[in-house]
């Protein structure tokens, strides 16, 4: 966003509340687009060409800002001081000279907070490019500016705004020259927050802005409001916002908006990208804004980025087997350490195949008991044999073998335990058939305690 202003011969004053209000509510179409100022109404003064270009380089600290401009006026009219608006705080020069009080208080008295002051390099350059030092002018002690921020109020403080004089020169509407003003601008690139592992492999991301136009920010709208009727307008030349990013070779450029705005290489810098949108010149013009997210990467993390997902996928495959079993494991001995029991905290007994309690082996009599009368007591589930004597009478044989797991537990809370040991019972029956009634039962119990993690063993099919 550019602002330029004439030099007002008293200072600027603060305007009434309802003529503020007047001017956001009623202001004109071109008014609220426009942010170029005189000293009074100047139809006929424009400024043309306009070009606002930035440097970006992977080194940190204010990136390098040039505003070329002209002026046009009709002949025999003079050009008073002009004065530029910028968004965001710059980087004093100070072998340029002391600060300007005059215009710190003209910011004052619109009720800003001056927290800055010092000057900026201008000088002027010959399109011919012919004279000593190849056409280059300098204006001796450069441009005044004055840094201020808005305070008090709901909002509180206000991002930062410069306030720049640049003073009446000849240059200024030489058509055979051209004005720069160098700002080294601390706002216009912003670190983009990232995590640790982007922050590794990506590298730092950043996001350069640039705007045109713009008034709806503090402090800018009242700055804009006191000198609104001083407007001058841009001329018919172009006008545009360029920024250059040196180092391409390890530049990476996320976004670019707008859409409109145009990526290319550039022509004459070796590698060098350079992104530029033209500015809409027209009567009414609406606020317009460049923003580019890049980052710089090392060779380091050109690699990263190839190799990492590269290793994640062959990892992958080699690993994931590993951490499998591994998981398995892990869950098996937790659960062989964990006890989920009844909340009267009595363990849960877990029983595998077939366990014949006493009762129901009381109820077996030898000479009395059929065949069927069994696998009706006990089940089908079991291991038959048949012999074949020498005797015609037939000989069979039901085998019941079954295990029976019982935790010994302490109570943690609720209906968790902690598992201290294993009571392990292995159970086998055995029942002999004469002709198809019972001979003779064989129970052959075991007991034995595990310790907790090993595995009981698994009985006999």
């Amino acid at each position: 966003m550019i602002a330029f202003a004439m030099r007002s011969a008293a200072r600027f004053r603060v305007l009434a509340a309802g003529i503020v209000l007047a001017g956001v509510l009623g202001a004109p179409p071109t008014g609220r687009a426009q942010l170029f100022f005189s000293e009074t109404p100047a139809a006929e003064l424009r400024v043309a060409p306009l070009t606002v270009r930035a440097a970006v380089t992977p080194k940190e600290g204010p990136v390098a800002v040039r505003v070329q401009f002209s002026v046009t006026a009709p002949a025999g009219a003079t050009v008073p001081d002009l004065y530029l608006l910028w968004p965001g705080d710059v980087k004093n020069d100070p072998t340029l000279g002391a600060r300007d009080p005059a215009l710190a208080e003209q910011v004052t008295a619109l009720h800003y907070d001056v927290i800055d002051e010092g000057r900026l390099v201008l000088r002027a350059r010959r399109l011919s490019g012919e004279g000593p030092n190849q056409g280059r002018e300098p204006l001796k002690g450069g441009a005044p500016y004055v840094t201020f921020v808005q305070t008090g109020g709901m909002q509180g403080l206000s991002a930062p705004a410069t306030w720049i004089r640049i003073p009446a020169w000849p240059r200024l509407t030489d058509p055979e020259w051209i004005v720069t003003l160098e700002i080294p601008s601390l706002s216009a690139v912003k670190a983009k927050r990232s995590t640790f592992f982007e922050h590794w492999v990506l590298g730092d991301r950043q996001l350069f802005a640039m705007t045109f136009n713009e008034v709806r920010g503090r402090p800018l709208r009242r700055m804009y409001l006191a000198h609104r009727d001083r407007v001058v307008h841009l001329g018919d030349a172009p006008a545009e916002m360029t920024v250059t990013f040196a180092e391409s070779d390890h530049l990476r450029i996320d976004m670019v908006s707008p859409p409109t705005a145009v990526r290319t290489t550039s022509e004459t810098a070796e590698s060098t990208e350079v992104v530029s949108l033209f500015l809409d010149t027209g009567e009414g013009a609406t606020p317009q804004r460049l923003s580019v997210q890049y980052g710089y990467y090392s060779r380091t993390q050109a690699i990263a980025v190839v190799v990492v997902p590269l290793a994640l996928l062959v990892l992958g495959y080699a690993v994931g087997p590993l951490i499998g079993r591994a998981s398995v494991h892990f869950a098996e001995r937790l659960a062989g350490r964990i006890h989920v029991s009844g909340w009267n905290g009595v363990p849960r007994e877990r029983k595998t195949g077939v366990v014949l309690s006493r009762d129901t082996l009381a109820k077996i009599r030898p000479g009395v008991t059929t065949y069927e009368d069994v696998l009706r007591l006990c089940g089908p589930i079991a291991e038959e044999g048949e012999h074949f004597p020498t005797s015609e009478r037939e000989q069979r044989t039901l085998v019941y073998r079954g295990r029976s797991v019982r935790p010994r537990t302490r109570r943690l809370f609720g209906w968790l335990s902690s598992v201290r040991n294993l009571e392990v019972e292995r159970h086998e029956v055995t029942i002999q058939f004469t002709e198809g009634i019972v001979r003779d039962v064989q129970a052959d119990i075991k007991r034995s305690i595990l310790p907790v993690g090993e595995r009981p063993p698994v009985s006999p099919a």
